[in-house]
């Protein structure tokens, strides 16, 4: 008997929230790091780009064992899995509240951000288990709401626990927090049933690693390499990282010519449609995430705002989203489809140039009022764009490339964010050094050339959309080809 109609919907139902917590606690973690990176380095130390560490420390290895995660659930079951990651992450968790230095905080970083990519990947596997027909459509449905609701309260919630000061926590509470939350989804986790897959893929360790370190030594000179200077090294390890990032595509397709399980479905990099999306991911997510780092960074650094005011300041951005998300899950994308990424990059780009000439034109000392509105619109173009890019991305796949797709676009996200938060904060901190006689003025700099530089990458963006458009094939799948979960789940819940 299934576990859908064996098991009682109340228990179901039930299941589903302890699910949503978990992905929800991924996104808040990353999230709260906004606003309290500052706050941080002031209290454990080290050099500026220690800022950019302690959110790529936790995006890299979670963009690069993500999809290892998945294989890890379909192997050796989903729940097992998911209550090694959850442990790991509150163990993680608690040792960045306590961690004695910034070296150490970054390790533990990466402790988390490796626990969140076997968490993460199971969940939408044992929700599909769970529930059937029009209730796994409602299942899925809850997902974009949560996501959304994590990503607006994320940077206030960051900012209000570390303003509080518990008990003298300060920034120690943005990682404490975790643990109650965690300790709870774990002794909620008996609601969950155990499942792994019927053909139970092998893990790719070659694959895996070539992955990561590709990603390592494309982010690392990205973020020490400005405030060094750009010596030789860097531009070494930029060259080294291209090479192995195709040594890895070679490596996928030795691996299915073998007959073995790729990581990554080799025929998706013969898509030059697919291929143009992936680029378009991490140009546009590099954006969106570098972004709001160097909002916050102008706040705390130039005009030395306290971490609530800096959360605030990120609030019209991550509502806005969250309701145009909503908005064009619900309306648009059903009845205008893939155009509406255009309007999405077209209002990104507006409030980019907004905030851009906001930061050139406001006086060093003064609260820029006008970069609330001009945050407003590009949070509005955030979620234009994103809930029709992974329906379109994902549309022209093969349905057995499917979970491989969605799995790799996840990834990628997850790698443009990072890139993002090296380039634009690198950006920012160069132009706002320390030592500079006028910090408030240099901050604005930064900011702007930061926000004009990402303006760029927005129109490089559009470039590469145009190029992943269906030529022939609607945006919608035919009644007679129904979207599988995998797509569902991209376009309403992770692009928050």
């Amino acid at each position: 008997m299934s576990y859908s109609t064996a098991t009682p919907p109340p228990r179901r139902w039930a299941a589903l929230a302890v699910l949503l917590l978990a992905e929800a606690m991924n996104l808040l973690d990353a999230t709260v790091m906004t606003v309290a990176a500052p706050v941080i380095r002031d209290g454990l130390g080290g050099p500026a780009s220690s800022i950019q560490w302690f959110s790529a420390a936790y995006t890299l290895p979670f963009a690069a064992f993500l999809i290892t995660g998945g294989r890890l659930g379909d192997i050796v079951g989903r729940r097992r899995v998911f209550r090694l990651g959850l442990t790991g992450f509150v163990l993680a968790s608690l040792g960045c509240a306590l961690a004695p230095s910034t070296a150490v905080l970054i390790a533990l970083r990466a402790a988390q951000g490796s626990a969140a990519a076997l968490i993460v990947p199971q969940t939408i596997g044992m929700i599909r288990v769970m529930f059937t027909g029009p209730e796994l459509a409602r299942a899925m449905g809850t997902i974009g709401p949560v996501m959304g609701l994590a990503a607006v309260t994320g940077p206030v919630v960051g900012g209000a626990l570390t303003q509080a000061d518990v008990l003298g926590s300060s920034w120690r509470a943005v990682f404490l927090i975790n643990v109650p939350l965690g300790a709870a989804v774990l002794a909620a986790t008996p609601l969950l049933h155990e499942d792994r897959a019927a053909l139970r893929p092998r893990l790719d360790h070659a694959g895996t690693a070539l992955a990561a370190l590709g990603s390592s030594l494309l982010v690392y000179p990205l973020i020490q390499g400005g405030a060094q200077g750009w010596p030789g090294w860097c531009w070494a390890m930029l060259t080294a990282s291209g090479a192995v990032l195709a040594g890895f595509v070679a490596h996928q397709r030795w691996r299915a010519r073998g007959g073995r399980s790729p990581l990554i479905e080799p025929g998706l990099f013969g898509d030059r449609g697919f291929t143009a999306a992936l680029v378009s991911s991490v140009l546009f997510f590099a954006v969106v995430g570098g972004l709001m780092l160097v909002a916050v960074l102008q706040m705390q650094l130039g005009l030395h705002r306290g971490v609530l005011s800096a959360s605030f300041t990120l609030l019209p951005w991550s509502a806005t989203m969250a309701l145009s998300s909503w908005g064009a899950g619900s309306w648009l994308v059903p009845r205008y489809g893939a155009r509406v990424m255009s309007v999405g990059l077209l209002a990104l780009l507006a409030g980019v140039v907004s905030a851009a000439a906001v930061y050139a034109t406001s006086p060093p000392t003064t609260y820029p009022w006008l970069l609330l509105p001009a945050l407003a619109v590009a949070g509005i173009g955030q979620g234009l764009y994103a809930v029709p890019f992974f329906a379109t991305a994902l549309h022209r796949v093969h349905p057995h490339e499917t979970g491989s797709a969605a799995g790799l676009l996840n990834a990628v996200q997850q790698l443009g964010g990072t890139l993002g938060v090296a380039l634009l904060g690198s950006l920012f901190l160069h132009s706002a050094a320390p030592g500079h006689p006028t910090p408030a003025a240099a901050a604005l700099t930064g900011a702007r050339n930061a926000f004009c530089f990402a303006a760029a990458l927005i129109l490089a963006t559009a470039a590469t959309t145009a190029t992943m458009l269906p030529r022939r094939r609607p945006l919608r799948p035919s009644p007679d080809e129904p979207s599988p979960p995998e797509l569902h789940d991209q376009v309403t819940g992770n692009s928050a």
